[in-house]
């Protein structure tokens, strides 16, 4: 039987005020009418804290666009879990936060497009860098730890630099650089959101050097940018072993971007417990482990380090979820990872399909 996850990711909605070009909510996203009720998440939330979790992620899309978030984030904090509040910071304010904190939020995590109020607001679709300045201000003034989180990418990674010196300046304990996954809108945009080798090459001895500095001060995760790489990054730490994602609409996912497995049976909260799902759903115990493995993963020593991977950028890659996955160097299918980055670097912006209409 799987060992409790140490989480549960509650993504409580898809609408978001942003409008990011790599944004990894599915393409088909949940309408407001086919959100859990008030009553199904605090439901959701009693399951996985009698699986055994531990932190209950706030996340979205925008969280604050639940009316039902003060009620939430109480009942998660009655439960004794650690909650964490996953924001772009529009709609943050001082009095809003506030009273978030006193009813339970532990920690804030906010989204930062790029270092400077141009470019963050041209990711963004919208003017936001002057409300995540404001917010990052107001959670240091409640006393919660803030996290910094960037998604690094062609138009933001020559910024690295700016970027991490903004989250010092935001007064943050963690920042997380994460290069894109190309899944959802990321892999419609991956033309221009691919890094080129020499962006890379650049930006890496600059974290290298920050995360020595600011050691003890600021914690700074710095997620490859695996199309490069020659092994593919650890992700999730394994399929269904330490997190699991409930979608807007009740889905149960053991990754995020699961959904783009057309193959995978996906279970949904209002027809199961979370207990059951966890333990017994054909989509959770479907990679877990190495017995699904092939050739050549089966009999690398690196498969316990990276678990094979990442299957949703196998099957998007390959249509086959339990491929190797493409990025690793073994991969019989490494040649379309070699053929993307050769044909796929248009110099242009972030296009206007990025955006997307909530209804």
């Amino acid at each position: 039987m799987a060992e409790a996850p140490f989480g549960l990711l509650a993504e409580l909605t898809h609408r978001c005020p942003l409008q990011c070009g790599y944004c990894s909510n599915p393409l088909e996203l949940v309408r407001r009418d086919a959100e859990l009720s008030t009553e199904d998440w605090r439901r959701v939330f009693d399951q996985a804290r009698a699986l055994g979790a531990l932190q209950i992620h706030l996340s979205g899309g925008e969280p604050l666009l639940r009316p039902d978030l003060p009620e939430l984030v109480a009942h998660a904090n009655s439960l004794g879990c650690y909650v964490n509040l996953v924001t772009s910071g529009v709609g943050l304010s001082r009095d809003r936060l506030r009273s978030l904190a006193s009813l339970g939020v532990d920690h804030v995590q906010l989204s930062l497009q790029d270092a400077t109020r141009e470019g963050n607001d041209r990711i963004a679709g919208i003017k936001a860098f002057d409300r995540k300045v404001e917010a990052a201000a107001h959670v240091l003034d409640e006393g919660l730890p803030l996290t910094v989180n960037t998604v690094l990418h062609r138009q933001n990674l020559d910024n690295v630099a700016g970027i991490i010196a903004m989250a010092e300046q935001m007064g943050a304990e963690r920042l997380e650089l994460a290069n894109t996954q190309y899944y959802g809108w990321a892999l419609r945009n991956r033309a221009v959101l691919l890094p080129t080798r020499a962006q890379l090459a650049a930006a890496d001895p600059v974290v290298a050097a920050a995360q020595e500095r600011l050691r003890g001060r600021m914690e700074i995760v710095y997620v490859i940018a695996d199309y490069h790489e020659a092994h593919p990054k650890p992700c999730m730490y394994g399929w269904g072993a330490r997190q699991l994602t409930v979608a807007p609409n009740g889905d149960v996912l053991p990754c995020p971007a699961a959904t783009v497995i057309s193959s995978l049976e996906i279970e949904n909260v209002r027809d199961s417990s979370l207990h059951d799902i966890w333990h017994h759903s054909p989509s959770f115990n479907a990679f877990r482990g190495f017995e699904w493995m092939r050739d050549p993963c089966r009999s690398c020593p690196r498969k316990e380090i990276d678990f094979g991977g990442c299957r949703c950028q196998a099957f998007q890659l390959t249509g086959d979820a339990a491929a190797t996955d493409p990025v690793c160097s073994l991969s019989p299918e490494r040649s379309t990872v070699d053929l993307i980055l050769e044909t796929e670097m248009a110099p242009s912006e972030v296009p206007a399909m990025a955006m997307r209409k909530m209804r």
